[in-house]
């Protein structure tokens, strides 16, 4: 694209040899989103082109429709070599939000604008996938309606089960697939009251308004509430090509992180999901899995992502939160950003990176000044063959994935309401759920911890956990919940709503009732920190144990 005067301010291209006269861009104008992807691109990362439109127009999404498709759409054609719209070459768009300030799953995403019946030959000729275009158009279809329709999720949702019968969704063929999309454009019209918009502009004004209102959902507005967020700050939007995970077997969606959120080790640790668009993980209704199935579905990109993740640590010199696509082979960066941690990683990645020679001694002292020494100096573990009187054998009634470590007891609670009841009697309670949702977001805040049946590590919801330093177990295949006698079951355990139960986050396991605990200090850890700290006069106040450990049995 030439650059001329005519480019819009506010709006921002990120694209390799495109550059576009926009004024600075910063975290603040363009979201840090956005910011980070035009830092992924200029250092020659796989980044597919995108427009971003500036927080400034959160207060008036108006103001920014004719500079966005007057000048900043044809923009984006130009760099993608494709017509939004076109039958023959059609240029389909994600459309993210991304505030200045990271706030993960609070609000709108949506994939596959500019599917529609006209563009629907167009995408199949470009990739002779009729399988990767039923299934993007039935899946934009179901996003379109409930984030920007106001729709009932639970609409598709029942239809997707009826038309699956309990298979795995990715196992549908391209004709179930195409019969879906048909009944979810009826389920549309019936209860939108109109068609589905076969126009793609009006598609694309409609998520771009929905991706700005997202920014003053009630569990947007708690979040900022939580974290003294300032509400003027607003997010952008950010269009970008699709990159398509759910196009076979060599495709895929993952987020990962390039060390450990839990410990802080320095160890790669991802959540990937094959076949399948990036929604699927984050939202937190999917089960994912480990490297392992990423290592043998696309082995190049595998070894691309670790080298990338050294690349991020030594650029952005932090730990970083990555999403990624990998659509036939080829793998595509989507998003990068420092990445939530519990206060024991906090404390060993600053340490870290301090020896590795990636921060001053100073940048170390800053990320962990505010640690507190009570958060540091144990970690409370299941401890094996204790008799304590009260508690139940340590013997678990069910297996999980670990998104945050620690040990919590309390009483099981199935919902917001049941939560804020509970604790608002000065009772310890777990929360209890199918799958890891972001508006669970002040429930959860209230709970001691989360145990769900579905989602992923790296869901959303799970990230949110981890900053808040909840235990959070997810993917629990032994849990049955039934909302309507107000009960769960646990394997052969059948507990109702109220029983205790247990949240082992360092094994990934759950207990019926109170078990006897273990509280363990890192001494090594502590002891560093110390070292680190000796200089501007705040040591850790803590007794050891002998050799190195200091242990108190207790029963929760």
């Amino acid at each position: 694209m030439n650059a001329t005067h005519h480019w819009p301010k506010h709006f921002y291209l990120v694209a390799s040899g495109q550059t576009p006269p926009h004024h600075k861009p910063t975290c603040e104008n363009m979201g840090s989103k956005a910011h980070n992807l035009l830092r992924m691109a200029s250092m020659g990362l796989p980044v597919p082109p995108a427009l971003v439109v500036g927080t400034h127009f959160t207060r008036a999404p108006e103001d920014c429709m004719l500079p966005l498709f007057s000048v900043g759409l044809p923009a984006l054609e130009s760099a993608t070599n494709m017509v939004f719209g076109d039958p023959r070459q059609p240029l389909i768009v994600s459309v993210r939000s991304g505030a200045p300030v990271s706030m993960p799953g609070m609000m709108e995403t949506l994939l596959n604008v500019g599917l529609c019946d006209a563009t629907l030959p167009g995408l199949l000729r470009q990739t002779g996938n009729p399988r990767l275009v039923w299934d993007a158009y039935r899946r934009l279809i179901a996003t379109y309606g409930e984030v920007v329709a106001g729709l009932p999720g639970a609409l598709f949702e029942g239809e997707l089960q009826r038309t699956t019968l309990g298979r795995d969704e990715r196992l549908l063929d391209f004709s179930e697939l195409r019969d879906l999309s048909q009944r979810f454009l009826t389920i549309y019209q019936a209860h939108a009251g109109a068609p589905f918009p076969q126009d793609v502009r009006a598609q694309l004004s409609g998520a771009v308004h929905a991706v700005f209102a997202s920014w003053h959902l009630p569990k947007a507005t708690s979040y900022r509430e939580m974290h003294g967020v300032d509400d003027a700050m607003g997010t952008a939007v950010t269009i970008q090509r699709m990159v398509f995970g759910n196009s076979g077997c060599h495709s895929g969606a993952g987020v990962g992180f390039t060390r450990d959120p839990t410990s802080g080790h320095n160890a790669i640790w991802v959540d990937f999901l094959a076949n399948a668009q990036g929604e699927d993980v984050v939202a937190g209704q999917r089960n994912a899995h480990g490297h392992e199935v990423l290592a043998q579905t696309a082995p190049d990109a595998w070894n691309e992502l670790q080298a990338i993740a050294l690349r991020l640590e030594q650029e952005f010199q932090d730990m970083q939160d990555f999403e990624f696509t990998v659509e036939d082979g080829a793998l595509y960066m989507l998003q990068t950003r420092v990445g939530q941690r519990t206060p024991q990683a906090a404390a060993r990645i600053a340490l870290d990176l301090l020896d590795e020679g990636l921060i001053s001694r100073d940048q170390a002292l800053e990320r962990t000044h505010n640690l507190q020494d009570s958060d540091l100096s144990t970690q409370r573990v299941v401890a094996q063959n204790a008799d304590q009187p009260g508690t139940a054998a340590a013997t678990p009634v069910a297996q999980a994935l670990s998104a945050c470590n620690g040990v919590v007891t309390g009483e099981i609670a199935l919902d917001a309401q049941r939560v804020q009841e509970r604790t608002s009697a000065g009772v310890a309670v777990v929360l209890v759920r199918p799958d890891t949702q972001t508006s669970d977001i002040a429930a959860l805040d209230a709970a001691v911890g989360l145990l769900t049946q579905r989602g992923a590590r790296t869901s959303h919801a799970a990230v949110v956990a981890r900053q808040m330093n909840k235990v959070c177990l997810v993917a629990c295949s032994a849990l049955h919940i039934d909302e309507a006698q107000r009960s769960v079951r646990l394997g052969e355990h059948m507990l109702a709503e109220g029983d205790v139960i247990t949240l082992d986050g360092n094994d990934g396991l759950v207990y019926a009732g109170p078990v006897a605990t273990l509280d363990v200090i890192d001494e090594s850890l502590l002891a560093r920190l110390a070292a680190l700290r000796k200089a501007v006069g705040r040591p850790l106040n803590h007794k050891p144990g002998k050799h190195g450990q200091h242990a108190t049995i207790t029963a929760d």
